[in-house]
């Protein structure tokens, strides 16, 4: 885009700003906090495109002004790693809300087409884990423990062992984002096809509050996760697509960095479900159903309000700051 076709586009919203900024005058804080990130969007791109335009000293003015006026009273987290989980990752999840919707629904999606499809098809689940699996669980089933195919190996190395694998599975979901988001939801559907599809033939063979109790006190946290990671990959497909004001490129490296963000805020969640699955998953049998509950719904609400509640109650609190220090 022309510089002069960029300031003829912008005009109006940085004049009608600057107004507000230095009138205090603002009466909806959506708006506020809107409008301050249009500008510092506007300023990065300029500063891209139009490295020696006065347009940047404008908008840096601009820019300053409203920082001083918004944080002028709040007390920033020294600690960046606190910052990071505080707030930081909180507001990017908030921002990209609809790419977790949207993660959830194909979550969802293709879990039910994973049960369907093997209520339908007596061989489906084989063509999806292999012969060898079902037949060995199978014959745990008989032997009264469905679940000792996740009871196998020490502590510490099914730990170790899981964790790796739970974060390589993130990581290869993220990366292949890369493909237009494509590459995510691949990963997705393949391991949401097998979580349905298993899950609906424990169901078939009587034992499915055994397979609940055996997968989900790990499975929360470890799927749940799979799901934001996804979230994370599919927002730096979306960058690719829907560049919107920014070159492609640029958007790109944007959804990049904010999806490595996000990506990186779920480890602890998976090394929490790899704990759980090397060392509280092999007893499950031998718990009261009362404390399975316990655990399972501790562990999904915990993530659940981390990922699904918390950014909506960072995001209003910026809000009812940012309209305490500007009106």
């Amino acid at each position: 885009m022309r510089e002069v076709a960029f300031i003829k586009q912008n005009k109006e919203k940085w004049l009608s700003f600057e107004k507000a900024i230095n009138n205090n005058r603002f009466e909806n804080p959506d708006e506020l906090a809107s409008q301050y990130i249009h500008i510092i969007n506007d300023l990065s791109y300029a500063q891209t495109y139009y490295p020696k335009s006065k347009v940047i000293v404008y908008l840096n003015q601009i820019a300053a002004n409203a920082f001083q006026k918004i944080y002028k009273t709040k007390k920033e987290d020294t600690n960046r790693i606190i910052r990071f989980w505080k707030s930081e990752v909180p507001l990017l999840v908030y921002q990209y809300r609809k790419y977790v919707v949207f993660a959830f629904i194909i979550f969802f999606a293709f879990v039910s087409i994973g049960a369907i499809s093997a209520a339908n098809n007596d061989e489906f689940l084989r063509s999806v884990v292999g012969d060898q699996y079902v037949d060995q669980t199978i014959e745990n089933i008989e032997n009264g423990n469905p679940m000792a195919i996740y009871k196998s190996g020490s502590n510490w190395g099914s730990f170790i062992g899981i964790t790796i694998n739970n974060l390589r599975v993130g990581i290869i979901a993220f990366v292949l984002g890369i493909f237009l988001g494509l590459g995510t939801i691949y990963i997705l559907f393949k391991n949401c096809i097998m979580l349905g599809s298993f899950q609906y033939f424990f169901y078939e063979k009587e034992v499915f509050w055994e397979s609940i109790r055996g997968i989900w006190i790990h499975g929360a946290m470890e799927i749940f996760a799979i799901v934001i990671e996804a979230a994370a990959g599919i927002i730096m497909g979306a960058s690719i697509l829907f560049p919107g004001t920014f070159s492609r490129f640029e958007s790109f490296k944007r959804g990049a960095k904010n999806g490595v963000k996000i990506l990186i805020s779920t480890f602890p969640f998976t090394f929490s479900a790899g704990f759980l699955e090397g060392f509280i998953t092999r007893y499950s049998n031998a718990m009261p159903n009362a404390l399975s509950i316990l655990i399972i719904l501790s562990t999904l609400g915990i993530i659940s309000y981390y990922y699904l509640v918390y950014p909506l109650k960072v995001q209003k609190g910026l809000k009812e700051e940012i309209l305490k220090t500007v009106v």
